[in-house]
């Protein structure tokens, strides 16, 4: 392996976190830092702790300069209480900044409504999911060059926490729309076009059935839209936006929408370029960004068998790195991954190889792993 030598620059701060998160800081060119940035890590369910361990594991290899913070938070293996959850928001409150995999919500009801991973959401007002179904190249899917964002209001909406029994026999579960909640979703989503160069952005509703809550979210999103007058405003039903999507999903650019049909969307268009193994996402408030999988599956009968695509939480965990301002480490980690997905071996693990002037991640077949220095060595 090649002698490592680092050029050092002075440490760059965190982009700024605005209402649009993170969209308003310039472009800058790939630097490495001489800073160690801190980063709240809530590994989750199911094998979202082997993929947080193939983040460690290649983020350790790539020399990148991150600490982690990690917390065990779960519903379903007796790691949930009240105190673990201040102590994760008050790491998340501090560090600005997370990776989080899935925290399995079991479907008991137990005498709270809200799951522990709703409730983390709505503490930091981590208001805008974002996730952006991008193809990449050595996955055959029928539908190729797939490039579209899915944005989600995920603070109230469907999701709202708020069911009764009114009489025996009979569940109220009530479905919330405010005006403020979703022109602050829609002006996320009309300036996140603007800053990526987007040129469309369509909204996701059912208002001809829920005619008072998604006709409440339609007005708001027009009267955003009429600020914008250089992007296409579209609206379509959320049925026959599946059912596009599944056609022709190349029509649509970037997508806004409530929170239900944010999480069907999220996942039907993850299976077009590959399957929620492949997908990453974000989700932001005025002030945190944390990073995940942009379909969210704990997978857990998975756990153990070494399965698991890493791919989507290393995207992720890339994403982070440009948010941080790593933008060199942004760029190695994301275009390794890339390269290892372009080639389209088999292998059962991976390698991270330093030459000369960058780290690239390469194949190794199994029976040449017994040659390899363990601190080599990474989960592919």
């Amino acid at each position: 392996m090649a002698a490592k030598s680092r050029c050092i620059t002075s440490a760059m701060p965190l982009r700024p976190l605005s209402v649009s998160a993170g969209l308003c800081a310039p472009e800058t060119s790939p630097a490495r830092a001489d800073a160690t940035f801190k980063v709240t890590m809530v590994p989750g369910d199911g094998v979202g702790p082997e993929l947080m361990t193939a983040v460690k594991d290649v983020f350790k290899a790539g020399d990148v300069p991150v600490e982690f913070e990690e917390f065990h938070l779960s519903e379903v293996q007796n790691m949930a209480s009240e105190e673990k959850l201040e102590q994760v928001l008050t790491s998340m409150k501090t560090n600005k900044v997370a990776m989080k995999g899935k925290i399995h919500t079991p479907m008991e009801y137990k005498g709270e409504l809200a799951s522990y991973e709703m409730r983390l959401r709505r503490k930091l007002d981590l208001f805008a999911n974002v996730v952006h179904v991008n193809s990449l190249p050595g996955y055959n899917t029928r539908h190729n060059n797939l490039d579209l964002v899915i944005i989600r209001e995920q603070t109230e909406g469907e999701y709202s926490s708020l069911e009764h029994e009114s009489v025996p026999g009979v569940i109220e579960c009530l479905k919330i729309i405010t005006r403020v909640k979703s022109r602050r979703i829609a002006k996320f989503a009309f300036d996140y076009a603007t800053k990526k160069g987007r040129s469309k952005v369509t909204a996701v509703h059912k208002a001809n059935i829920m005619k008072l809550a998604d006709g409440l979210f339609l007005q708001c999103c027009a009267e955003i839209a009429e600020l914008y007058p250089k992007i296409k405003y579209e609206t379509i039903i959320i049925d026959n936006a599946c059912m596009q999507l599944v056609q022709n999903p190349y029509q649509f650019d970037v997508l806004v929408m409530p929170n239900l049909y944010g999480n069907i969307i999220d996942n039907l268009a993850a299976g077009l370029v590959g399957g929620a193994g492949v997908v990453p996402g974000e989700s932001y408030s005025a002030e945190y960004a944390v990073f995940e999988t942009g379909a969210r599956h704990p997978f857990a009968q998975a756990v153990g068998r070494n399965i698991a695509n890493p791919t989507a939480m290393l995207l992720s965990a890339a994403n982070m790195l440009k948010h941080l301002n790593l933008e060199y480490h942004s760029q190695m980690v994301s275009d390794a991954v890339k390269k290892v997905i372009k080639q389209g071996k088999v292998r059962l693990c991976g390698l991270l190889i330093y030459a000369g002037s960058f780290w690239h991640f390469t194949c190794v077949p199994a029976s040449l792993m017994p040659f390899i220095t363990s601190n080599q060595r990474i989960h592919s």
